[in-house]
């Protein structure tokens, strides 16, 4: 199993920031490794998605659930294979007006010890992507930041 976290405060609202991130049929645009993102279903609770990702030739699909607590977290979560456990927290902080302090934690296990091995290595550093990801995200539909 592997964990990792990042951290990144955002010029933009929070409710800003989160609505990005309940857009999962979108993240393929901007996130790394996103190939596919389908939502099977939504309610104002959550979602369920079947996804892909893909790392050269390897492509892992998977289905998660996905918790909405807007604004404050989006929370998901797979045991679907090729995962034990898949776990991804999303936490959007308000530190002030028109600032989002987001908080993303996620922990890893995989069926296979080959697979795993692989996710030791790129979690840590996919995080920290993901974040950036975000922020850019966030630039890209609101524009510059204001002053």
């Amino acid at each position: 199993m592997v964990s990792g976290s990042a951290v990144r405060e955002l010029p933009f609202a929070r409710e800003q920031v989160y609505d990005i991130a309940a857009d999962v049929e979108r993240y393929p645009e901007f996130l790394p490794w996103w190939i596919c993102a389908h939502v099977t279903s939504r309610d104002a609770q959550g979602c369920h998605v079947n996804q892909v990702l893909g790392f050269g030739p390897l492509r892992l699909p998977f289905a998660t659930t996905a918790i909405f607590r807007r604004p404050e977290r989006i929370d998901v979560s797979s045991s679907d294979p090729p995962f034990r456990q898949y776990r991804l927290s999303l936490q959007f902080d308000a530190p002030s007006a028109g600032a989002c302090r987001l908080s993303v934690a996620s922990t890893v296990e995989l069926e296979s010890a080959v697979m795993q091995r692989i996710a030791d290595r790129l979690l840590p550093r996919s995080i920290d992507q993901i974040v950036l990801a975000f922020s850019a995200r966030a630039r890209s539909v609101y524009g510059p930041p204001r002053a």
